[in-house]
């Protein structure tokens, strides 16, 4: 019944012979920038190994995907980098950052060394859009390293 009753009042309307009006109106919609990262693993080890016959020792996982998203301006840049928050620890024993290399496959993805002094570049990209690469990361391990579980924070910045 209701709807009986919708379409007769329109019909109604119709029959009186009302001009139609038309107006205009402005739609925005607000496109910040935005960018983000994502990694398939959050921590990685590095196995015991004899360094006469394994002199660089890969990381457990094998290789660390790395997805990065960005929004960016028109032949903006996109820069992905990492830096070490300190030297690998041990107690009050210290190796160099610079002992964890990795190498990186996927387009705009670059191969470097850590450092605890400066950011290190992963990856850079113009324009907005979705990136996925790897980073395999080396332990460059000595007969002269003194015995004892190290550790350090990495820390990714995107920009």
């Amino acid at each position: 019944m209701h709807s009986k009753l919708v379409a007769s009042a329109f019909m109604a309307l119709a029959a009186v012979g009302l001009d139609a009006q038309r107006g205009t109106g402005l739609l925005v919609v607000n496109v910040p920038t935005q960018a983000r990262e994502s990694f398939s693993a959050t921590s990685l080890a590095f196995p015991d190994a004899d360094p006469t016959s394994a002199p660089l020792v890969a990381s457990v996982p094998a290789g660390i995907t790395v997805t990065v998203r960005g929004r960016v301006l028109p032949n903006s840049q996109v820069t992905l980098t990492v830096q070490s928050t300190d030297d690998l620890r041990s107690g009050v024993t210290v190796l160099p950052a610079s002992l964890v290399t990795w190498t990186a496959s996927g387009i705009g993805f670059a191969n470097g060394t850590l450092s605890r002094s400066a950011p290190q570049l992963v990856g850079r990209w113009t324009g907005s859009g979705l990136r996925t690469g790897t980073q395999n990361f080396r332990f460059e391990n000595r007969w002269t390293h003194p015995v004892g579980t190290y550790s350090a924070t990495l820390v990714y910045t995107l920009a």
